[in-house]
């Protein structure tokens, strides 16, 4: 094994965070194959979409159950109908390096969100629905149009109203020679019956960890108070499934769990606690990216507490809290 060292180094009042080891494997690479092959081989991808499909009919696929007949065009509590909106696809280069390398991850942005946050970047999608109405068909071609331009993954971005259509589309995709890994990039809010159909299809899951307190989360997720345990019990199925997800040097990440936590401000101590979890229930080289761009944007300015940036004193204190902890798989942004 060789280890790659991540510096950082900012040091705040008498408080430094010193450096992070991440490990990187050099061992020669069996040919990679994705998980989701396999499925639609055997015609089991296609049932479980169709699978998925019907539980639309009374929409209960992500965990607000809200009940919507998204079948017959009512639009669920996250905003969508059966329609498959879809904001964009391109190459994107500002995910974490390992998805990204030389060809970019191969992005696919659909609209609306079940979790509505009032701090979200991209409330234009999320919460108001742009976007453009298009067919299973052309979700299809527009992952096989991603594999053609270099990307390394097809990165299913705010997936879980939609994922009927994207299993449907990635069979379609496979047996026209798709063969790059998929990664489900969630807010990590998940039904666990959803994921176990997932199980065998997603090779990397991306989730958000965003709230170890209930409350926190009921405030700024429209009244998503379940959100740490339901999510709590995602995370191990996800690493059930997929593993730990471990860095190679210029190589394309290609299996695994890479979890996400946005430091907030004025929240140190709900960031302390998330890592504390991910340190007693998952492996200490868990790959985790912890990020420090919030900015308040979209209703953000009717919450005083998370109406500024992260400053530099708190997003130290989280880092020097999951070094403590012996996490070593880090993610840190200078």
């Amino acid at each position: 094994m060789l280890m790659k060292r991540r510096q950082f180094c900012h040091a705040v009042g008498m408080t430094a965070v010193h450096a992070i080891t991440t490990p990187v494997f050099s061992a020669i690479r069996p040919a990679f194959e994705p998980a989701y092959l396999a499925a639609h081989r055997s015609g089991e991808m296609k049932k479980r979409g169709e699978t998925l499909w019907k539980r639309m009919d009374g929409c209960n696929l992500c965990p607000r159950e809200c009940g919507a007949r998204r079948l017959d065009g009512e639009a669920g509590f996250c905003g969508a109908s059966s329609d498959l909106i879809i904001a964009s696809h391109h190459p994107h280069f500002g995910e974490e390096r390992p998805l990204v390398r030389s060809g970019g991850s191969g992005t696919i942005f659909f609209s609306h969100c079940a979790l509505r946050c009032v701090f979200c970047i991209n409330w234009d999608t999320s919460h108001h629905g742009a976007g453009r109405k298009t067919s299973i068909e052309m979700l299809s071609r527009m992952m096989l149009d991603l594999q053609k331009r270099g990307c390394h993954n097809i990165n299913v971005v705010t997936p879980t109203h939609y994922a009927p259509h994207i299993l449907l589309a990635l069979d379609s995709a496979a047996g026209k020679g798709l063969n790059l890994p998929l990664v489900y990039n969630t807010c990590g809010w998940e039904n666990m019956d959803v994921l176990t159909l997932l199980d065998g299809i997603v090779d990397i899951y991306l989730p958000d960890f965003k709230y170890a307190e209930s409350e926190m989360a009921a405030e700024y997720s429209s009244g998503a108070s379940a959100y740490p345990e339901i999510t709590k019990a995602a995370f191990l199925e996800m690493h059930r499934q997929v593993g730990i997800a471990r860095p190679e040097r210029a190589v394309p990440m290609r299996r695994g769990l890479m979890i996400r936590h946005l430091v907030m401000p004025n929240h140190v101590e709900n960031s302390k606690a998330v890592i504390s979890w991910i340190a007693e229930n998952l492996p200490p080289d868990t790959y985790l990216n912890i990020m420090s761009q919030y900015r308040p944007v979209f209703m953000a300015d009717r919450y005083p507490a998370i109406n500024r940036r992260v400053m530099r004193e708190e997003y130290a204190a989280v880092v020097e809290h999951a070094v403590g902890l012996g996490l070593t798989n880090l993610d840190i942004q200078g």
